[in-house]
């Protein structure tokens, strides 16, 4: 059974995968994937969480079994498709998780939801500067050379798939259209939210720096913490226990 099966299976869509379902779990747990990533990304944290949290993995279009869809190249778009995607998951307490783009991503939807009288549980941000930061990047806009030099840059592809000519060529165009995304979006101002707001970074993260990931302190008024990690952007792979560790501290 493929995990598009189970997740379908598990009452789930195209848009939301529960690789786990934990149905007597007291808090739910969203992921959102960085630029480039998909929902399996997350089974680790699913594996490890389960079953004291039920953990829910965002799959964007243009990716995996999505590839045939046209991708979303903006973060406000994708917020305003999962609000009505998760509006169905609120049963419990839920708390969102992102990371790199998908930082943005969750940030915007718990926006959304915070306007419809829905606050969450806390929300996990994790390397990505502050949403009213704002840094003059086109990435996107470079040649396929140029683009896998900025992926290679932050080590978020495995090498083997940036040795391979045909997967890159597959993976390419959802690459793109998440660079844009995350590259273009700019914060419109509004009320901070009012959950907990834990931001998690690395220590050598190029795309961070400490004064950036401090700025997200201002988007939220209830509780901020800050955790610096030993790392690059994607120091939550080699620190997966630690970053585990925490979630299940503020989860409880």
């Amino acid at each position: 059974m493929t995990a598009f099966t189970a997740s379908m299976q598990a009452g789930t869509g195209a848009w939301v995968r529960r690789f786990q379902p934990a149905p007597d779990a007291p808090h739910r747990l969203v992921c959102f994937p960085h630029a480039g990533g998909s929902a399996s990304y997350y089974v680790p944290f699913t594996r490890a969480l389960a079953p004291g949290v039920d953990v829910l993995a965002i799959q964007y279009p243009g990716r995996q079994d999505r590839r045939g869809e046209p991708c979303v190249d903006s973060v406000h778009g994708l917020a305003d498709a999962l609000v009505e995607e998760l509006r169905g998951w609120f049963d419990r307490p839920v708390s969102f998780f992102g990371h790199s783009m998908g930082a943005s991503v969750a940030y915007e939807v718990a926006r959304r939801f915070e306007r419809r009288g829905q606050v969450l549980h806390g929300l996990f941000v994790s390397g990505r500067r502050g949403p009213s930061t704002v840094r003059d990047e086109r990435a996107h806009l470079l040649d396929d050379e140029g683009l896998i030099e900025e992926i290679t840059r932050l080590s978020g592809t495995e090498a083997q798939v940036l040795g391979d000519p045909d997967i890159m060529r597959m993976v390419l165009p959802s690459l793109r259209a998440d660079y844009r995304a995350a590259e273009t979006y700019r914060h419109t101002p509004g009320p901070p939210l009012s959950c907990p707001l834990t931001v998690l970074t690395g220590d050598d993260d190029p795309g961070v720096t400490p004064d950036e990931a401090r700025a997200w302190a201002e988007h939220s008024a209830g509780p901020f913490e800050l955790k610096v990690f030993t790392g690059g952007h994607f120091y939550l792979e080699e620190q997966a226990p630690a970053v585990l560790s925490t979630l299940r501290a503020r989860l409880r």
